[in-house]
């Protein structure tokens, strides 16, 4: 009979392989700190094409915390920069209008295919010593103790650490082992996420078009190899299910598209696979339980509307990896109840505001009242003429209007 293998001992042990905890593994590398990430997906199915389907809308800020982990190098190239942003309801002429030439960045954000965000951070964190990619691999269970906490895993191995992070989602494994309820609804939404190619080019500009059913999101990507013009497309549908566009046939779902999309792109087209997914709200009541916390959407689920979901969760990472990293050098418990409470403290009301102003406008922004789009298109008419108030829009849209850690102590 064969041996048991032993436990793994570390630092920190991150629940979750996706974007979010592979990220926090490679903020806390570049720190000094020793963490291995457990991941439920064979990476080499989700750097695929037909994995998820899903691109990220980086922000500004953001950029920063992925550049500090040692990922933004190897991904920059393929990242499209977003230079400017219009706003319309309904196929209107352009109500709002985000231009870069008014701020000193350079772009807004960038968009990255989710599959070549994830193989940036492999590669960053398979470069660093004191960490550890598990893949694939299930965690089963948590035993927590008085100074460490015992991960289990399918196989049998045992990971000890100061601190365990759920960096696991939405239906978070993680948080449902800490005992923590959630708050939240659904929306009766779906998002249909694909790929268009286009005719002329994007001009990297990003489209945001607010429909009765939701927004119709056209988000600019770097052109294919053969220097096809390509789009990301963010769909929002309500009502049932079956009659989605998601199952309509080809030409059919191609009309659809030449029929909302603004004339400035040409003939557009679906290049790729069709993907789906349900939209809600969820906030954890609470992120830390002893020696255990929760970043990103483990944490908090929100709409998409504001393209904002990951960048919060990356602020969440930031902050929980900026205050390991400096207890770790100044020889504190990683999992210690004053860093639990420091990391709440400086993410909940952040998140909570970006929960309920996300929540606010789909209410405002996803329905067919004639009074409220009335209200809405007075509304942003409003905000383009007044220059700070777009100018604090575009602060939003740029992912500087939360709060941005510093990111001391990490090594590159």
């Amino acid at each position: 009979m064969a041996a048991k293998q032993k436990a793994i001992m570390t630092d920190v042990t991150i629940v979750g392989g996706g974007p979010a905890g592979c990220t926090m593994a490679a903020l806390l590398g570049a720190g000094g700190v020793t963490a291995v990430c457990i991941d439920q997906d064979d990476p080499s199915r989700t750097m695929g094409h037909d994995f998820d389907g899903r691109t990220t809308a980086i922000s500004y800020g953001s950029r920063r915390i992925i550049d500090a982990a040692g990922a933004w190098n190897s991904l920059k190239a393929q990242a499209c920069p977003i230079k400017d942003i219009k706003i319309t309801e309904s196929g209107s002429p352009v109500l709002l209008e985000f231009l870069r030439g008014d701020t000193d960045a350079e772009a807004f954000g960038w968009i990255v295919e989710n599959r070549l965000l994830r193989k940036s951070l492999y590669e960053r964190i398979a470069s660093l010593k004191n960490i550890q990619h598990i893949a694939p691999s299930k965690v089963t269970g948590f035993e927590q103790g008085k100074d460490i906490v015992k991960t289990f895993l399918g196989d049998g191995l045992e990971i000890h650490s100061k601190l365990v992070i759920g960096a696991d989602g939405r239906n978070s494994f993680t948080r449902t082992q800490m005992g923590i309820a959630t708050r939240g609804w659904d929306y009766n939404q779906r998002a249909l996420v694909c790929v268009i190619g286009h005719e002329k080019p994007h001009n990297n500009t990003a489209v945001e078009d607010f429909r009765g059913a939701g927004p119709f999101a056209i988000l600019p990507m770097m052109d294919d190899d053969k220097g096809g013009h390509r789009s990301a497309l963010v769909w929002t549908e309500h009502g049932k299910e079956d009659a989605s566009a998601l199952y309509w046939d080809e030409d059919v779902f191609n009309a659809a598209l030449n029929e909302r999309f603004p004339t400035s792109y040409g003939a557009v087209k679906a290049t790729g696979k069709r993907f789906c997914y349900p939209l809600g709200l969820i906030h954890a009541q609470s992120y830390t339980a002893p020696r255990m916390a929760l970043v990103a959407d483990a944490a908090h689920g929100i709409h998409p509307i504001a393209g904002q979901g990951l960048n919060i969760g990356l602020r969440d990472i930031a902050v929980l990896s900026e205050l390991l990293i400096e207890a770790k050098s100044s020889g504190q418990d990683l999992g210690g109840d004053d860093i639990l409470m420091a990391y709440v403290s400086r993410r909940r009301a952040d998140n909570m505001a970006m929960a309920g102003a996300t929540d606010i406008l789909n209410k405002l922004f996803s329905n067919d009242s004639k009074s409220l789009r009335a209200l809405r298109i007075a509304g942003l008419k409003m905000v383009q003429k007044i220059g700070p108030a777009r100018r604090f829009f575009m602060k939003q849209a740029m992912g500087e209007g939360g709060q941005i850690p510093t990111l001391r102590g990490q090594k590159k």
